[in-house]
C-alpha cells in the first residue's frame, strides 16, 4: 500500500435527513471499490494505491452532485509514500477499539 486519503464530503443541501442521505450515497461508493476503508463520525479513511484513491476522491464529489447537491466541500487528507511503509487502519486504530 502507498496511500492513504481521509475524506470528509459535505453536501451543500438543506436539512440533516438530506445530508446524511447523500453522504450515505457516498460511503456506499467507498464500500463498492473492494478497497480497505474505515467510517468515522466526521470523515472516511481508505487505502490503497495512490492513483486510484484520487479517482475516488473526485467520483465523491461526483456523486453527492448526482444524489442533488448543488455544490460540495470536502475536506481530503493524504499521506503518500510510493515506497510503502504507509500505517494500515488497523494498525492505527485497533488499540483503541478493543
Amino acid at each position: 500500500m502507498e496511500a492513504s486519503v481521509a475524506i470528509q464530503v459535505l453536501p451543500q443541501v438543506e436539512g440533516n435527513e438530506e445530508v446524511v442521505r447523500v453522504v450515505d450515497s457516498i460511503i456506499d461508493y467507498i464500500k463498492s471499490t473492494g478497497l480497505n476503508y474505515y467510517v468515522g463520525p466526521f470523515e472516511t479513511t481508505i487505502e490503497g494505491n495512490y492513483n486510484e484513491l484520487m479517482e475516488i476522491v473526485k467520483n465523491c464529489q461526483l456523486i453527492a452532485v448526482k444524489e442533488g447537491a448543488p455544490s460540495v466541500i470536502s475536506y481530503v487528507k493524504i499521506f503518500f509514500n510510493p515506497n510503502g511503509g504507509v500505517l494500515t487502519i488497523e494498525e492505527k486504530i485497533s488499540k483503541h477499539h478493543q
